[in-house]
């Protein structure tokens, strides 16, 4: 159970250049999850704003402003 031999940084160092270097195929499905995952957390924090609109009707004046606007 000594250190790491030179082979065994060369494999830890082929591996991480696989997943995150260049314009692999890999670094772009880690790139397409990322932006998965942020899009999952975006989706979460609008939807409680969505519902409570829906949940409180609206006043006179934001009546007229609809009307107005559209």
């Amino acid at each position: 159970m000594g250190s790491f031999s030179i082979w065994h940084w060369l494999i830890v160092l082929v591996v991480v250049a696989l997943l995150f270097g260049g314009r692999g195929k890999l670094s772009g499905i880690m790139g397409d999850a990322a932006k998965g995952i942020r899009a999952f957390k975006d989706g979460l924090k609008d939807e409680p704003e969505k519902a409570d609109a829906a949940a409180k009707p609206l006043t006179a004046a934001e009546r007229e402003k609809d009307e107005v606007r559209g």
